[in-house]
């Protein structure tokens, strides 16, 4: 049964129930391996995100252990270099996508892991603290293995399952995400900074292997010679759904890091007990997150039934409700609360954002698509700390929550203005 993504009306359009039409001549690439392939990504991208994000706790401790001594300095270049892989990974997502269209998705993924693999071993022999920049900077160029496996699930599983695959997925990723610096505040202590950082590259190799052995990709029937290629957007017939899912992804990452440089000075006013509010705070940061993982396929699984523009309005129409009362919160367990709600609602977005695109290009251009779709949500990981911590110094606490209410109440009406119609 067709859902609502499949049609390609557009916004004032009204257009009949039947069955949508391949794209641009397009024929489907789904693989009758897409289970098997599924469980390794999810497998794949949950360990390599633990290996990615394990070094926050200890981040500090190894620019100190490089030779930067002065405190400012020491966070000045945690700071950098923390967020150097995401910069290089926002710069060339597209241009992986890109390749994956070109030479295949698999390929992408071993390059990805042996790439990560390297250049994380390589962080434990760093001497130098600009060393180690280069080497994020590298780590972030050469990896991207959860949004190589995102464009691998998308294109290979059959359309009215993608939104529970892509939902199983993130709910891997946003695992990794979430465990990842818990594993990274005990594993130092016990082995030691270095020997952390060659163990995650140990584990991100037996990735490598898994990808190289186990991911199986459908060969592609041989382009005749005289056929004239189309890519990039040119190939796609309707761009405004394409731009609404990027706008989405944007504004889904703005909303889960707006609050992260104010939390622990917000949670302060909120929690009496001074030797709690890191604990507080701690806990208020991972509830949006539990939630998301909590959501994630079943929100994608009801996606592939009702329609995953319908999930996409409302998850954006809810959170955008449940930040006005965290403007107002009195306690610290209403925070916490209401952030575990707002991730329940958010948790469906980036299935959906995937399997909207999916169903609105050709697949012979979905890559570098959804290269696309990564960049943006790494730009809203960028803008909304920068976004947050100015308006949270010139205007309040509060207006970090309402400013971003307003913003996810917007991206919710645009959404359904632009929506593909169904009679």
């Amino acid at each position: 049964m067709n859902t609502p993504d499949q049609q390609h009306g557009t916004g004032g359009t009204t257009v009949t129930a039947a069955p949508a039409p391949a794209i641009a001549g397009e024929s489907e690439t789904e693989s009758r391996y897409w289970r098997q392939n599924l469980v390794v990504c999810l497998i794949g991208s949950f360990t390599t995100i633990v290996a990615m994000t394990l070094l926050l706790p200890f981040l500090p401790l190894y620019v100190e252990q490089l030779g930067v001594k002065e405190h400012a300095a020491i966070v000045q270049w945690s700071g950098v270099a923390y967020g150097a892989t995401f910069f290089t990974a926002a710069l060339v997502a597209p241009l992986w996508g890109r390749l994956a269209d070109l030479y295949g998705r698999k390929l992408m993924l071993i390059r990805a892991s042996l790439g990560m693999a390297v250049a994380m071993s390589l962080i434990g022999m760093a001497t130098d603290v600009w060393q180690l920049v280069a080497l994020r900077l590298a780590a972030g160029l050469l990896g991207g293995y959860a949004s190589g496996s995102t464009v691998l699930v998308a294109t290979q599983t059959p359309k009215a399952r993608t939104g529970w695959a892509l939902g199983t997925l993130s709910s891997g990723i946003m695992a990794g995400n979430l465990v990842g610096p818990l594993i990274g505040g005990g594993l130092p202590p016990l082995i030691g900074i270095r020997q952390t950082f060659w163990l995650a590259g140990g584990v991100i190799f037996l990735t490598f292997i898994a990808t190289s052995l186990f991911i199986k990709e459908e060969r592609r029937p041989p382009k005749s010679k005289g056929a004239k290629v189309t890519g990039g957007w040119s190939a796609i017939p309707d761009k405004r759904p394409i731009i609404a899912m990027l706008a989405t992804g944007l504004l889904l990452m703005l909303a889960n890091m707006s609050i992260e440089p104010i939390i622990t000075v917000y949670v302060a006013q909120l929690v009496s007990d001074a030797s709690k509010v890191t604990i507080v705070s701690g806990v208020v940061m991972s509830a949006a997150a539990l939630g998301s993982i909590l959501s994630a396929s079943r929100l994608g699984k009801l996606a592939d039934r009702v329609g995953h523009w319908n999930v996409i309005i409302a998850a954006l129409a809810v959170s955008a409700l449940l930040l006005i009362p965290q403007a107002f919160v009195t306690e610290g367990w209403q925070l916490i609360g209401l952030r575990f709600l707002m991730g329940l609602a958010l948790g469906g977005l980036l299935p959906c954002i995937t399997s909207v695109i999916r169903h609105n290009v050709p697949d012979r251009v979905a890559g570098g698509i959804l290269g696309y779709s990564t960049s943006s949500q790494y730009a809203g990981q960028v803008v909304g700390p920068l976004a947050g911590g100015f308006i949270g110094g010139h205007f309040g606490m509060r207006a970090v929550f309402l400013a971003t209410c307003v913003l996810l109440a917007l991206g919710s009406a645009y959404c359904w203005l632009v929506r593909p119609r169904q009679s």
